[in-house]
């Protein structure tokens, strides 16, 4: 039971995958139970966040491999919420530029503030490195548009340009099947053909 109610706490793990996950490892062998039992020990005691752009690391390493790849853009900065954006920027092979992790959004609802990101680092950071485009690459909700805008404006006085990462409709979506705020931010982030 105290299985079943940690993995219900897992993002978007529910109390029928929740039952089925610990059901799975009660039939599995043992090797493969204590694989993941060593697996998720290692994940916290393996890991550490990168001293320049918060992304995680290997724990023996100051510094992670984005950041220390001399073959990177480093007038470009990449600004998102958590480390998995960095995965998916990276899977597409689009971006040599570098990032910063903020670990989070600006939240009052739920108490978080500017002063518990990663914001003061990426200020410093802007001001100590020859940076001239910062890019906001938080997600399309109401905290990641509130935290967009809170960079937005610290960034205004460095001189820096900032953009913002285009919305619009998904490749191979229906005009029928969007919501109207889609519409309406793909109507004005229009570009010439």
């Amino acid at each position: 039971m105290n299985l079943i109610n940690a993995f219900e706490r897992l993002p978007g793990i529910g109390p029928k995958s929740a039952s089925r996950l610990a059901f799975f490892l009660l039939r599995a062998s043992d090797d493969y139970s204590l694989g993941l039992a060593e697996a998720l020990t290692a994940l916290k005691s393996s890991t550490s966040l990168c001293r320049i752009c918060f992304n995680i690391t290997l724990v023996n390493q100051e510094i992670c491999d984005i950041c220390a790849d001399e073959n990177r853009q480093t007038h470009s900065l990449c600004i998102v919420e958590e480390p998995l954006d960095v995965l998916a920027l990276e899977r597409t092979g689009g971006y040599h530029g570098r990032y910063h992790v903020l670990h989070g959004v600006i939240s009052p609802i739920e108490g978080i503030g500017p002063e518990d990101l990663k914001i003061r680092p990426l200020l410093d950071r802007i001001r100590a490195e020859e940076i001239n485009e910062v890019i906001i690459a938080t997600n399309p909700s109401m905290e990641g548009d509130a935290t967009a805008l809170y960079l937005r404006q610290q960034l205004a006085p460095m001189q820096v340009r900032v953009t913002r990462l285009a919305r619009g409709l998904p490749v191979g979506g229906d005009l029928e099947y969007a919501d109207q705020n889609t519409l309406l931010r793909a109507l004005a982030g229009r570009q010439d053909f």
